[in-house]
């Protein structure tokens, strides 16, 4: 049997690179917008991808003048989707946007804008080539997937990880600090990174391990 991934997004364009990593994986994507919404029946996976910033009320802040202007629906369809996926202990993996809302999700906050922080390194010219290089905590989940101390990554967020939600750990950081990896150990598969793999994953056999672990974890649902 063929494992069926949620896949939410908001641009149809930007959302094929996930779809792509996921189908060589070995799963079968299934995509999911605000306009076109879904619930988790019949889905052994959620993949929540990026895109614009989370409106700040949800961890009880003002709208920073960098901040995007919220999509509320979306943020409603993901956050609902996530919360039903961690009651299923269903297989999640967040990149990105993704990341900052599984923060949220469990009680965690975002600084709303880093770009002014000059020892964050960012990279614009190929979305699938590394900026910068992240340290992976010993003995995490990430660590067991990409199978060393450090992971070189790409890097294109202005927001950032800061207070760490409840039941979570960090299991990446910058060289400067910033949270580049969650996850919730009391779940089977419950990771999160800020960089984004799927870009990666063409030329970097490292990055698809997070994806076909992900999968793994999916199909073990059979």
């Amino acid at each position: 049997m063929t494992a069926r991934i949620g896949i939410t997004y908001s641009n149809e364009i930007k959302v094929q690179p996930y779809a792509d990593a996921v189908r060589a994986a070995g799963a079968e994507p299934v995509l999911i917008t605000p306009e076109h919404p879904a619930d988790l029946t019949n889905l052994e996976g959620l993949l929540l991808s990026g895109g614009i910033d989370l409106n700040p009320a949800l961890y009880g802040q003002e709208k920073h003048p960098e901040a995007d202007e919220p999509n509320d629906i979306r943020d409603r369809l993901e956050l609902g989707l996530l919360h039903a996926a961690l009651e299923k202990d269903l297989p999640v993996l967040a990149i990105c946007r993704g990341m900052q809302l599984f923060n949220v999700e469990h009680g965690g906050s975002l600084d709303q804008h880093i770009r002014a922080r000059a020892t964050h390194q960012f990279h614009s010219e190929d979305p699938g080539e590394p900026a910068h290089e992240v340290a992976v905590e010993p003995g995490s989940k990430l660590a067991s997937i990409l199978g060393g101390p450090t992971a070189a990554v790409n890097s294109r967020h202005h927001q950032a990880v800061d207070r760490v939600g409840e039941k979570l750990v960090v299991s990446a950081r910058a060289g400067d600090g910033t949270v580049e990896g969650l996850e919730r150990p009391d779940k089977r598969f419950a990771v999160a990174v800020q960089w984004h793999p799927e870009d990666q994953v063409p030329n970097d056999a490292v990055q698809r391990k997070l994806f076909e672990e992900f999968v793994k974890a999916a199909k073990s649902r059979f």
